[in-house]
């Protein structure tokens, strides 16, 4: 299994703006609530926002992301978002199993 995290420090002041375009995405559908989690931070760097998604392969992650980004509806959705984010940069980790 893989664990994908995209994290996002968004610009001081920019949560009260960011939080309800993700409620509005997350019932648009835009992302694959399934196996997802939206995080933010409560120690350690402030203003972060952190999406982290599970796949059984990577092949599987490939595919939701190039068929998610064609979406017109995320492409919206996305070009409100990057107004607030200050930087990013993305995780993928792999789960072992002991």
């Amino acid at each position: 299994m893989y664990i994908a995290r995209d994290i996002f420090h968004i610009h001081f002041g920019s949560f009260k703006n960011v939080l309800p375009s993700f409620r509005s995405a997350v019932s648009q559908n835009l992302f694959p609530m399934e196996h997802t989690r939206i995080l933010t931070d409560f120690t350690g760097e402030s203003y972060r926002l952190i999406i982290e998604m599970q796949f059984n392969t990577l092949a599987e992650y490939e595919t939701m992301l190039t068929q998610g980004m064609k979406d017109p509806a995320w492409q919206v959705w996305y070009e409100g978002f990057k107004p607030h984010v200050k930087s990013s940069y993305r995780e993928i980790l792999k789960k072992i199993d002991l």
